[in-house]
């Protein structure tokens, strides 16, 4: 159902919540779209995708309808502030609940909150073939268990997004990207540059939409402190041509899961204190 037709309906209310597989997920809450089989184009790019749920209505039937907005959308602003484009309805059938992690911890003294000392950023364009990597590794450790002191993040091409967040002073941050650099396609590399660099005009990541070193640049204008930066990268077999193209090849996509276990090794040695 889009947003017209939706609001041709009559007599609808929004509840403050819904029970989604014994989860009560409410508005603030994300979860991971999962649209109907037989359904149009867009919902086939739609399967998979992190939102966050706007708002949570019945209609005068007594059916729910959950409105969500898509965390990967550059206008989610817009969405937020109800405005038509950016806002998609699906059914509670429809999404999963994705753990909502609380920052916060109950050591060593119960109800003193704890700030993440580790940000693992995914970033990249879904639409330009293996550019989604870093979402997909992120999308995936968001539903694996974390340390309370690790954020993961898809921040797709939010790169206002990820500046704003560098200004929480994490101790450790890992950015998951497609790395071109001339390696056999699926290589997964960790690479530590020197922050130097960011000043100096340095090009350890291959610019593309989010433009991660002009972030990280930017964030260091605003006075981000960047303690350390580690880059977890995969070498790209295709980036979409002129055209663009969704899904990651089959090379990068078979190093998603390496990957995933390269970062949980990483913050499991910045944990515990071990050299990497």
């Amino acid at each position: 159902m889009n947003e017209w037709e939706w609001n041709l309906l009559e007599d609808k209310s929004c509840l403050d919540h819904v029970e989604i597989g014994g989860v009560i997920v409410k508005p603030g809450d994300r979860v991971r779209l999962h649209p109907k089989s037989g359904g149009d184009i867009l919902d086939i790019a739609l399967r998979g995708q992190i939102a966050t749920v706007e708002d949570i209505e019945e209609d005068y039937e007594g059916a729910q309808h959950i409105c969500v907005v898509l965390d990967e959308d550059p206008g989610r602003d817009l969405g937020m502030m109800r405005q038509p484009g950016h806002r998609f309805f699906f059914t509670p059938g429809e999404v999963e609940p994705v753990e909502q992690r609380r920052e916060s911890t109950t050591e060593p003294h119960a109800g003193v909150t704890k700030k993440p000392t580790i940000l693992v950023a995914g970033i990249g364009n879904i639409f330009l073939g293996d550019d989604g990597f870093g979402v997909e590794v992120a999308r995936r450790m968001l539903v694996r268990p974390q340390p309370d002191s690790v954020r993961v993040v898809d921040f797709g091409i939010r790169g206002l997004d990820l500046a704003y967040a560098l200004q929480d002073e994490y101790e450790t941050v890992v950015l998951v990207d497609a790395y071109p650099h001339g390696q056999k396609p699926g290589t997964v590399s960790v690479i530590e540059p020197n922050l130097h660099d960011l000043s100096s005009g340095g090009d350890f990541v291959q610019p593309h939409a989010m433009h991660p070193v002009n972030v990280l640049r930017m964030a260091g204008a605003m006075n981000a402190r960047l303690n350390r930066l580690l880059v977890v990268g995969c070498e790209p077999a295709d980036l979409g041509g002129d055209e663009g193209r969704m899904g990651l090849s089959e090379a990068v996509q078979s190093s998603v899961d390496e990957a995933v276990n390269t970062v949980e090794a990483l913050v499991r040695r910045i944990v515990d204190g071990k050299e990497i």
